[in-house]
């Protein structure tokens, strides 16, 4: 009976898992490309940018590395980093 718990809570805790714990190491020498790590957009005040979601929109505010605001027209909205839905224009 204790087994039958144990491997329920094992399947329950790597089933939450999403993601590895420690990014994978690639050696120089490896016949494989390691994965290109795109560079963190940065974006000023003023900057007009599209959205996925929201549209079109212009940057009113930013925490530096954390987020912007921005005015979509309709309703301002953070957007969190790193920005993956968003693009400037």
């Amino acid at each position: 009976m204790d087994s039958h718990r144990h491997r329920n809570t094992r399947g329950r805790i790597l089933g939450a898992m999403t993601k590895p714990a420690a990014p994978k190491r690639h050696l120089p020498t490896s016949p494989f490309r390691a994965p290109v790590i795109p560079a963190p957009k940065h974006f000023a005040v003023g900057d007009q940018v599209t959205h996925d979601m929201y549209g079109l929109g212009r940057v009113i505010g930013i925490e530096d590395g954390i987020a912007v605001l921005v005015d979509f027209g309709s309703a301002q909205h953070r957007i969190l980093s790193p920005y993956a839905k968003m693009t400037k224009l």
